[in-house]
């Protein structure tokens, strides 16, 4: 008789993670509490608009096929991918009428590089090599491997691995090392913010990911990031596993240090193993009653602990095709970005901020309805434990008139505001009421030096046996990419210890 996994969440990693063990023979049924496959990975539908929630870039492609790989499928049958280039344009708030295009064609993107500063491009070709170094060292020896007892850090070659990384100086310092332009600085180190922690003291390890883009590119899924979500619950149920719909679980039920099952109001489901793809400090806070089986993961511990900014998401439905924009993804940078990301990170309600424009039907025309273009536009903003500001309607109108004034300097923008035929929003309170994300940070827990790696919560529950842990507040992190290696690792952490 197979044995019964009971999944918590249909999160990417909650999908991913299913989708594994259901591969591997187990009887897998997956319990969410919303009524649609994806997490934060949802999509908004809006008058005939549609628009995903959350996630909207996909980097490294080859995590996101992997899974239906593993599985003997082809990914262009579930996933149809296409390569953008250029990836997305800059415009900088003081100078909007001369925006960046950034390629990752190497030619291409060395052109603009030079165009911004010619004694700067040499410093960026070294920043490249410098962390594509750090990079191997990460994947082949962290990001991919568990860190189950102290023992599996603390060793020498592990040890050895680790100090290659070179974390102790900032993403900004450790670019500042190698170019001065500050719109070029910005223009690299800003992708720190894709999970949650700002350059100007998050780890300089994190600047490989502009370095990922730049040498791996930026793709589109064909109807929109969703797509991954309803192709990895298509998968599953294929493969014989079963979803229960609106069916939030209240507590994991724990007997004698290990977990037997789950509890969803009166009915309690036994099962051999759980996988938790709620948001880690929620799960501990909430869904896990026994204090022994908390460990060091205490109430006081879980609020004490440094959380990611969070976002405000605009969507709205435009009633047009905005042709003079020739992007999908779109930044706008204020031009004091370190006292823009200092106010994210103090909770001072931001007076100017930088934000991200992305407009999906532009490659997918379905996703609004005819000759009309739906926009998405982010705004980093304070999580609710250090915000000092309260989230009300009139906090609401306040960002949205800071965006719009601001569009109104592009070209292609200047009648935004008469443009919009319906609109809806995503705020900070949204994401911890709808998603149970922590303080409402989307990217989870902060990865700060001493919430990485071994320091990070990790997958297999260090006091609770049968139980595993998955998403972006686990090792190894945030992002899509990271948070399917999240369900990776949590999957062998099981099998290790069912099958040895």
């Amino acid at each position: 008789m197979k044995k019964k996994i009971v999944v918590i969440g249909a999160g990417v990693a909650g999908l991913a993670s299913a989708i594994r063990l259901q591969h591997a023979g187990y009887d897998v049924e997956l319990y969410e509490k919303e009524s649609m496959p994806g997490g934060k990975m949802h999509r908004i539908e809006l008058d005939g608009y549609q628009f995903d929630l959350g996630p909207s870039i996909v980097m490294m492609p080859e995590l996101y096929q992997e899974i239906f790989e593993l599985c003997g499928r082809n990914p262009d049958d579930y996933i149809p991918m296409q390569r953008l280039d250029p990836m997305y344009r800059v415009y900088f708030g003081d100078d909007p009428e001369h925006p960046y295009d950034i390629s990752s064609d190497l030619t291409s993107l060395t052109k603009t590089i030079e165009s911004i500063s010619e004694e700067d491009t040499e410093g960026f070709f070294r920043y490249l090599q410098e962390i594509y170094k750090r990079f191997l060292v990460a994947k082949n020896h962290f990001i991919q491997r568990p860190f189950r007892q102290p023992k599996d850090f603390y060793n020498p070659s592990t040890l050895k691995q680790a100090l290659k990384l070179k974390t102790l100086d900032s993403a900004d310092q450790f670019i500042g090392k190698y170019i001065k332009n500050e719109r070029l600085k910005q223009m690299i180190s800003f992708q720190t913010l894709y999970i949650g922690i700002s350059p100007y003291n998050g780890p300089s390890l994190y600047t490989m990911i502009p370095m990922i883009e730049f040498l791996y590119g930026v793709w589109f899924i064909k109807g929109g990031m969703y797509t991954m979500a309803t192709a990895m619950e298509k998968l599953f149920l294929e493969l014989g596993g079963k979803i229960h719909y609106n069916s939030p679980v209240d507590e994991i039920c724990i007997e004698h240090g290990r977990a037997t099952g789950i509890r969803l109001g009166n009915q309690t489901i036994n099962a051999d193993y759980i996988v938790c793809n709620a948001d880690f400090p929620f799960a501990m806070k909430h869904l896990i009653k026994d204090v022994k089986a908390k460990g060091k993961y205490t109430d006081k511990k879980i609020d004490s602990m440094k959380y990611s900014c969070s976002c405000f998401l605009m969507y709205l439905g435009m009633n047009r095709k905005y042709e003079e924009i020739d992007h999908v993804h779109n930044f706008i940078f204020n031009e004091n970005l370190e006292q823009n990301l200092t106010d994210i990170f103090e909770g001072n309600q931001l007076e100017n901020g930088s934000f991200y424009v992305y407009i999906a039907s532009k490659k997918d025309p379905s996703l609004a309805p005819e000759g009309k273009d739906g926009l998405y536009i982010l705004m980093p903003v304070s999580d609710l434990s250090t915000a000092k500001y309260e989230w009300n309607n009139e906090t609401i109108q306040y960002y949205r008139q800071y965006i719009l004034q601001s569009l109104k300097k592009i070209k292609g923008f200047e009648q935004i505001e008469n443009e919009i035929v319906t609109e809806t929003y995503m705020t900070p309170k949204d994401f911890e009421s709808k998603f149970h994300a922590y303080n409402g940070a989307c990217f989870g827990l902060q990865p700060t030096l001493s919430q990485s790696n071994h320091m990070r919560p990790q997958s297999k529950s260090t006091h609770c046996e049968h139980l595993y842990f998955a998403g972006s507040s686990t090792h190894p992190g945030a992002g899509v990419p990271i948070v399917l290696l999240s369900a990776k690792i949590a999957v062998q952490e099981l099998l290790l210890d069912d099958q040895g």
